[in-house]
Parts: C-alpha cells; sequence; structure tokens
C-alpha cells in the first residue's frame, strides 16, 4: 500500500505538489485573522514575546485540525465513543501531514511509569531476561537447574546404581490444615503409604494431622533397588511421581538424604523451584513480578517514632507527640496520664525523659487494661485497653475518610521497602541474572553505562543466549543511542517520569518518536530546550535535524538563541503580548531574519542585550552552610549561600541541582521555620538559618487545572475583589457577603451554568461546542448580584479586565493594588483577571506564581527559591524579570535561581556550579563564586559557555 493510499484513507490531505503548509485566516485565541506559509521538510521555529499567539498558532491551530481531520477518518460510530474534537478557529489549513504534538504538559504523574517503561527499553530487558537469563537459587546462591523426564531418569539410574531408594512426590510443601481429604484422595489413588514431615507413615481411614501447625507430605511412590535392568520400573515409577508431584520428584536415599528433580526450575540442594519465566515476572506493574510488600513501588509508607514525636525537648503536655497537639481534658489524655501514673510518672515531663518501654507502650498500645478515672461516675474507674498513637494512625490511614488520611498523611514517612530494598520485584525474578546482573541492577545504571554494558555483551553470553537476544539487543540499543543523542545519558530507567522536569520528558519522548523512523509528519515541539544545558543544546538540535532529514516537518516553539539560529525558517509573532500581538511580526531563514528589525531580531544579532552589572554585590556578610550534603548523587559536598545576594545554581542537566536545592536545602530551613514534615536528603549540619525568617520556593507546577482556577483566584486578589464589593452600599442594603460574589458556590452566580459563563452543548457526531450561557450571557453571574456596581463595573465587568487596566481601575485600593502592580511587573499586564488557567503557557504560570509570592510582605530577610524561571520567556520579558527580582535583592532579601539561561548567570552577585558531568559523575562543587570567576576554571562547562557571553 503505497503513502498516499494511506494518507487518503486517514482523511490527511497531503497534497505532495505543496512545498509549504498553508494557514488562511487563522483567528484562534489572541490571533488577529493571520496568514502564514510554514516551508514543509524544514527545522522552523515559531517564536515571539510571551503571550503573542505562539502556542495559540503551533498547537491551538494547527494541531488541532490535524487532529481533527485523523477523527474525522473514523467511522460515525466510532466517533461517538472517542468523541469529537472542536473544529479552530481558521478559514483554511492546505499541505497539512499527519501530526504529532510533543507538549510539556502531558507528563504522566503515576509513579509506575518510569523511563524505562515509556521509552519501551524496559520492555525488551524484560523479554531478554525471560529467554536468556540464567535462573539462580536465593536460598544457596547455586545456579538453578531443569530437567526432561529422561534425564531425570538417567541422573538416577547413573547416580544411585545398587542402592536402595524411595520415590516421593511432593503434594504439600509448608502449608497448615488438617488434609483429611487429601488422604482419602491419595488413597483411591492406589497408595498405600505417605511421608509427612519427614516420616513414613501408613494411609488409615480418616486419617488427619494436627490443622494448626505447617505440614510437609509426600506420597510414597515406590520403594526399589535401582539397577540398569530394572529401568522400566524406574521409568513407570518417576512418570508416577512427576503426574502426582506436578512436575517435582524427590528421592530418599539410605543415609535419608533427600534429593530432589524437577521438570522446571529447581535448586538441586534445597528442592526451592521457579516458576517458567515469563516478561511478566520481570513487569513490577504486575502481581507476578512485583515485591508483595510494597506492590512494586520500591517504598513504602510508614509512621514512625520520629515522625511522630519531631521534638523529644518538649513534655507530652505541651504537645510533644505532634498528632495530639497541647493538652487538652479528652479522653486520650486521660488515658495516656493513666498509663504514666501507674509508672509513677507525669504528663509534664520531657519526652526524652520518659523511659524507652514506656514510649513504646504509648506509641504501639498494650494488651493490658490501664484504670482510667470517670468523671460521669465519681469514684469508679474505667478498664481499658490502650491501642497506641501509631497503630490508631495506622488505622485511620487505612480506612479513614479522604480529610482523615490527608491529616494521617503528614505523620508518614517514606522508606526504602525493607523486602526487596527498592528493587520493586519479588525475590525470584531478581535471581534471574545475565553476566552476573539482574534486572533491577541494570535499571538503576544511567543510560550511559547502561550503554557500555550493552556494548560487548555478546562476548558474555554463550551460543544459545547470542541466538535468542540477538534481535532483542538490536532494538535496546537503538533506543538508548536516542537518549544519549538528546542529552539524557545521566537519566536510570528506573527514574520516575513524575520527577522529571517539563524538558526532559519532552526530551524522552522525542527520542521514542526518532526510535519509530516516521516519514513525512508533521512534529510540533513545545521549549524542549528547557532544563538543558548549553553544552547538551547541540545534540538536541542535531536529533531536531535528524527527524528533518528523515522527510519530516519540524515546528519548534522556541526562545533559545542558538536553536533559532540552527533553523531553516523562523517565525516571529508579535508585537506586544495578549490583545498587542497576535500578528506576523517578520519571518524568513535566520540570516534575513535578523536584518528584519523587530524587537526578537535585534536581540538575535547583538543591537539588543542583557545589560551585566559594572558591580556585583557585597551582601550582609551572612552565610548560610551546608555542610557534607550526600542526597542522590551529592559527594558528601560543603555549600555556602551568601545572604543578600543574586545566588545562581547552575550546572549540567543532572549535577545535582535538585537534589542540592530543592530535596536537602528547601526542606531544612522548612522544617527550621515552619515545622514541614517534608523529607530531607542526607546531610551533616547547617549554620546560619537565624538569618534567614522567610523561605518561598516557586517550582514549574501549573496552578490549576480545571477553567475554574485564573490568575484573580490563585493570586488571592479576587477575595479582596469580593470583599471590597461586599462592602459597597447596595450590598449591606441587600445582605451580600463576600460569598456572594463567587462563582464557584451558590448564591450569587448563574446556576444555568453554575458560574463557568459557558455551557457544553453535546452534538452527538459532531464535535461538542462551547457556547456563552443563554441565562447570563457568558457573565457567570445571576442579575441580582450584577447590579451592584464599583465605579460603575459589576463585578463580571472586573474579572473581563486585563492585569494592566485594573491597576488604574483599583489604584485607591492599596490591597488589591499590591497584588495587581505585581502582576504587571513580571510582563502579565495582558491577561484577563479571569483568565482560565488552563489557557496560561508554561511561563505564564510561572509568572503568577512568582507575582503572587512577591506581592506577599518580604521581611528583608526572606530567602526566594525559583526554578528555571525563564521557561517560556522572551529575551524581552527576561528584562523584566531580572528587573523585579533585583528589586527583591536590593531590599536586603536573597534570590536563588536554579537556572541554565547564560542572561540570568550573568548577572548573578553568586554562582554555585554543580558538576563536572551529569549522573554519577557530577554531585561535586566545581565552582563558587562571581561569574568572572567561573570564566577561568577549565573544568566548567558552564564558564566556558559564560566566557563567550561576557565577551
Amino acid at each position: 500500500m503505497t503513502s498516499e493510499s494511506i494518507n487518503r484513507e486517514s482523511g490527511v490531505a497531503t497534497h505532495p505538489d505543496h512545498e509549504h503548509i498553508e494557514v488562511f485566516g487563522a483567528r484562534e485565541h489572541n490571533l488577529k485573522n493571520i496568514n502564514v506559509n510554514i516551508p514543509r521538510e524544514k527545522l522552523v521555529v515559531i517564536t515571539g514575546i510571551s503571550g503573542s499567539g505562539k502556542s495559540s498558532l503551533a498547537f491551538d491551530t494547527i494541531y488541532a485540525e490535524g487532529q481533527r481531520r485523523y477523527m474525522e477518518s473514523f467511522s460515525a460510530y466510532a466517533r461517538s465513543f472517542i468523541g469529537n474534537m472542536e473544529r479552530p478557529d481558521v478559514d483554511k489549513i492546505n499541505g497539512l501531514s499527519p501530526v504529532i504534538s510533543i507538549e510539556q504538559k502531558t507528563t504522566s504523574r503515576n509513579p509506575r511509569s518510569t523511563v524505562g517503561t515509556v521509552t519501551e527499553i524496559y520492555d525488551f530487558m524484560r523479554l531478554l531476561f525471560a529467554r536468556a537469563g540464567e535462573a539462580y537459587s536465593y536460598l544457596t546462591g547455586k545456579k538453578m537447574v531443569k530437567q526432561s523426564e529422561d534425564q531425570v531418569i538417567d541422573q538416577i539410574i547413573k547416580q544411585f546404581s545398587g542402592q536402595r531408594l524411595i520415590i516421593l512426590a511432593p503434594v504439600v510443601k509448608g502449608r497448615k490444615g488438617h488434609y483429611r481429604e487429601l488422604f482419602v484422595q491419595i488413597r483411591k489413588t492406589g497408595y498405600s503409604k505417605v511421608r509427612i514431615d519427614g516420616e513414613i507413615q501408613e494411609l488409615l481411614p480418616k486419617m488427619q494431622v494436627d490443622r494448626y501447625k505447617v505440614h510437609d507430605i509426600e506420597i510414597v511412590i515406590d520403594r526399589l533397588v535401582v539397577k540398569e535392568d530394572e529401568r522400566y520400573r524406574v521409568t513407570e515409577s518417576i512418570k508416577s511421581a512427576m503426574r502426582e508431584g506436578k512436575g517435582i520428584v524427590m528421592a530418599l536415599d539410605m543415609n535419608e538424604n533427600v534429593h530432589h528433580f524437577s521438570k522446571y526450575l529447581m535448586d538441586p540442594e534445597t528442592g526451592l523451584s521457579y516458576d517458567e519465566p515469563a516478561p511478566n515476572m520481570f513487569s513490577f506493574n504486575s502481581p507476578y513480578g512485583a515485591c508483595p510488600t510494597c506492590n512494586g513501588l520500591g517504598h513504602i509508607e510508614e509512621i514512625t517514632k520520629e515522625s511522630v514525636i519531631p521534638e523529644d525537648e518538649l513534655s507530652i503536655s505541651r504537645g510533644g507527640i505532634a498528632p495530639l497537639g497541647e493538652y487538652r481534658d479528652i479522653w486520650i489524655f486521660k488515658k495516656i496520664e493513666a498509663i504514666l501514673k501507674k509508672q509513677g510518672l507525669s504528663i509534664t515531663a520531657k519526652i526524652k525523659d520518659l523511659p524507652e518501654d514506656v514510649m513504646n507502650v504509648l506509641l504501639f498500645g498494650d494488651e493490658n487494661p490501664v484504670a482510667v478515672k470517670s468523671v460521669k461516675y465519681p469514684g469508679t474507674d474505667w478498664y481499658t485497653k490502650f491501642e497506641g498513637i501509631v497503630n490508631f494512625l495506622q488505622k485511620q490511614k487505612d480506612s479513614g475518610s479522604e480529610k482523615i488520611q490527608k491529616w494521617v498523611k503528614e505523620y508518614t514517612v517514606t522508606q526504602k521497602c525493607p523486602d526487596c530494598q527498592g528493587a520493586r520485584l519479588k525475590k525470584e525474578a531478581l535471581h534471574f541474572k545475565i553476566d552476573n546482573k539482574n534486572i533491577a541492577e541494570l535499571a538503576l545504571l544511567d543510560i550511559g553505562k547502561l550503554q557500555l554494558w550493552f556494548n560487548d555483551l555478546e562476548s558474555r553470553l554463550n551460543q544459545k543466549q547470542n541466538i535468542i537476544a540477538a534481535a532483542i539487543l538490536k532494538e535496546i540499543r537503538k533506543r538508548l543511542k536516542f537518549l544519549l543523542n538528546v542529552g539524557l545519558d545521566y537519566l536510570d530507567l528506573n527514574r520516575p517520569l513524575r520527577t522529571l522536569s517539563g524538558g526532559e520528558a519532552q526530551r524522552i519522548r522525542l527520542a521514542t518518536q526518532i526510535g519509530t523512523q516516521l516519514v513525512g509528519v508533521l512534529y510540533i515541539l513545545d521549549e524542549p530546550s528547557i532544563g538543558l544545558h548549553q553544552r547538551d543544546n547541540i545534540k538536541l538540535i542535531r536529533s531536531l535535524k535528524d527527524l528533518r532529514d528523515l522527510g519530516n516537518t519540524v515546528i519548534v516553539v522556541e526562545h533559545d538563541k542558538e536553536m533559532m539560529v540552527e533553523s531553516d525558517h523562523i517565525i516571529d509573532i508579535g508585537p506586544g503580548p495578549g490583545l498587542h500581538g497576535g500578528h506576523i511580526v517578520a519571518e524568513g531563514p535566520p540570516k534575513e531574519f535578523v536584518k528584519n528589525g523587530t524587537l526578537t531580531s535585534d536581540f538575535l544579532n547583538g543591537i539588543k542585550h542583557i545589560e551585566t552589572p559594572k558591580k556585583r554585590r557585597n551582601g550582609n556578610d551572612a552565610t548560610v552552610k551546608l555542610l557534607g550534603a550526600k542526597g542522590n548523587n551529592l559527594k558528601d559536598i560543603d555549600v555556602s549561600f551568601p545572604l543578600s545576594k543574586f545566588i545562581c545554581v547552575t550546572g549540567v542537566s543532572g549535577s545535582g541541582k535538585s537534589t542540592l536545592i530543592h530535596e536537602t536545602l528547601y526542606p531544612i530551613i522548612s522544617r527550621k521555620l515552619y515545622r514541614s514534615r517534608r523529607e530531607v536528603l542526607s546531610y551533616s549540619s547547617i549554620e546560619g538559618l537565624e538569618h534567614i525568617d522567610k523561605v518561598i520556593e516557586i517550582d514549574q507546577s501549573p496552578i490549576g487545572r480545571t477553567p475554574r482556577s485564573n490568575p484573580a483566584t490563585y493570586t488571592g486578589v479576587f477575595s479582596s475583589i469580593r470583599s471590597l464589593f461586599a462592602e459597597l452600599p447596595e450590598s449591606k442594603i441587600r445582605g451580600y457577603k463576600p460569598g456572594r460574589f463567587s462563582f464557584n458556590v451558590k448564591g450569587g452566580r448563574c446556576e444555568t451554568c453554575e458560574g463557568a459563563g459557558m455551557r457544553l452543548i453535546e452534538m452527538d457526531f459532531l464535535p461538542d461546542v462551547h457556547v456563552h450561557c443563554e441565562t447570563c450571557k457568558g457573565k457567570r453571574y445571576n442579575r441580582e448580584t450584577l447590579e451592584v456596581r464599583f465605579k460603575g463595573k459589576s463585578i463580571s465587568d472586573v474579572l473581563d479586565m486585563t492585569v494592566e487596566n485594573a491597576v488604574e481601575f483599583f489604584e485607591h485600593q492599596p490591597r488589591i493594588l499590591k497584588t495587581l502592580k505585581t502582576l504587571n511587573d513580571v510582563g502579565l499586564g495582558y491577561i484577563t483577571l479571569g483568565q482560565h488557567a488552563t489557557t496560561l503557557s508554561g511561563g505564564e504560570a510561572q509568572r503568577v506564581k512568582l507575582s503572587s509570592e512577591l506581592s506577599k510582605k518580604d521581611t528583608g530577610k526572606t530567602f526566594y527559591i525559583l526554578d528555571e524561571p525563564t521557561t517560556g520567556l522572551h529575551f524581552q520579558d527576561i528584562q523584566h524579570l531580572i528587573d523585579v527580582l533585583q528589586k527583591l535583592v536590593n531590599k536586603g532579601n536573597t534570590v536563588l535561581v536554579i537556572e541554565h539561561n547564560l542572561d540570568i548567570i550573568k548577572v548573578a552577585d553568586y554562582i554555585i556550579d554543580l558538576g563536572p558531568e551529569g549522573g554519577d559523575k557530577g554531585g561535586e562543587l566545581v565552582f563558587s563564586g562571581t561569574p568572572e570567576k567561573l570564566t577561568k576554571i577549565k573544568k566548567s562547562y558552564t564558564g566556558y559557555y559564560l566566557k563567550n557571553e561576557l565577551g
């Protein structure tokens, strides 16, 4: 079948005569009825200021139309189950190929989804181990053997020639029960003797054993002297034993030694046998392979003494047992008092002074009843058992309401599974090995090391294994190569997908797509360079060019300078954000594009640039020192964080930046200031926390997953606006409270659309349509609520205002103005207060979070932590961001940024560079000091690229 006929069938027109994808009249979101020609089989970058309409063109127009056409190719019956896609607001698109989008937002939050499973490398490894792995006994460590019936017979005749043997068939192994029915069944089969727990007994009527004890029961099949001329009898006996023992035979010699034989994998010394290996035996997502203790997660949630008693300096009455809080006149405290009184102890004593055995009773309970004085009947005692704080919490964790379970989760800690030690698999699966390594050990190697292990594996396999493994190894190596090509050599296959940055997850999907070797496809990527060091950027660009050279069109929404220069065609959308954008400002090949005189081209050709400060700050001489950080790949490093400075933490991907900041430093400060229970990775000590009184972390997670979440609700400014409307004279006359002005609760909202402003009309075989609610006309509120006005504007009018306009409108409302001004300062003046959170780009969402934190009162001793805040930002937006952060530092606060962007790195006062490589070769402190000194460090990749930036 030709590719043209396939495309005809799928309903996607390729128009081989077209050299361009032609878009006519695109009006989605803020696009201003634009026409654009995108060259096919080229690497095309769509760029422009944040919020200008890049994603609206790439994803909401081109990708959405490609998807819709694909769906149209299904039968009406199939479409009724799948649902239909809405047609984007565009007149026509010609020359559209089948479309694959690789976005940042599609990462799985499932802990069972790992790098290995999503790239399919782990699936091929499971197949390899099931077919070519060698089994070893977990009891003796010896290699398991597997014999056919004939091999067993030959071995018995050879090994026991001339000896008396008793042939046994095991039917019960290590189980409780009286087995009366089993004995009846054995008698009916014609056997007269059994061996119970090592003792041969006659089978008697109504025979049974102790049901509460563990038993081993074997049928005595035959008693014989082994001779070559008695081969027929030996053969028949072994066949009967195999049949009754389900493939397993035992032979008892004259010295009472038991010898085991099996047609399955078996340890000849102990008789331990394994099931026939299958790929699902090596899957931690299957009950056949997952460790039964942790269900294949590799860790368990436990309530420990340390999590329940964070400070043993306190007494129980002062809140030493965290879940109970301070002393109250309630039943549980009465019980605790009674237990302590019995031992001559007081509830006001410090916990560290209480004996260990008493604390064990309080935490884990006691069977002995304790006498508690009755309040209702003075002079009488209630005798009651105490189940223990930990046991009570465990019970609530397993069966309490959702709210209670959330409360108990505060006192649980995640610990490595004691049985599988984090390997996630059953012990049987872990004892199948290839070249002395099991599958879990390979899954923990980083991709770089794993490729080296697979490189010359054939030389370490036997002939049979090589024949089986040939095709599997080819597939594994191909996929590993693609991962290395996109700069992910530091990841391991066991790494959960939810712990990856947006850029890492996107590059994994990109590697998977390159592996499919499709041709004639349109790929659309959303900022794949996020989280990627300049050193690895060239690998990513090379991978995108490989994808293009296969005969595909690659469209990348990107701000990266290097990506633009290396592309075949650039489309610049602008000139401003939001309502001020949506036009094609300039387009063309990079060499022609830089001559256009637009904001983007000026930054590309160096006419405009972000200024390097002439002088670096000295700070306030106070320093936070983190000593002996050893989490993940950190190599026991000591790091100093000078306060009242702009600090930038740099290093190649996987060098340990997130481990040092998000998983060590931030949880330590958070625990000290807010008594947070966030887990801290291993470290020795920390000094200088007395100089900080507030810590704020701003990460990359989205601000909301539903259209009801918007910038006004997230930043909290909407609460102040609702309170302002509730204080108006009209509201007071009508008795309206702030809740009246919420679109999420009954009362003031429009009940037809339940405050959404839109209604979903299901069209059966046509795409579902969102239409303005006919009752409120999209205003979200009922008529009575909209009659209350402030300066002539209703609450709905306020939600439709841009931040820019709202700043002027609320200029005399200081509480509201502060938050709105911060939103404006971080470059979000163009978004509306009520814009749905789901329509915000990644960069916009992070800046909403940033403004939300910046609008709170800073103390001059606040420690801000930001993770790649330049995500989704144009050069001009980065300048706005730097201005905002510099203002914070000028007030005496400390700003720490994890960043790869050289524009941010060059303006920092102090740089902490980790590396030199990623994974095991990283985790060292390469340098700490000013940007100028970093450029002289030869082993720093950051220093090498910074040198060119600083000129």
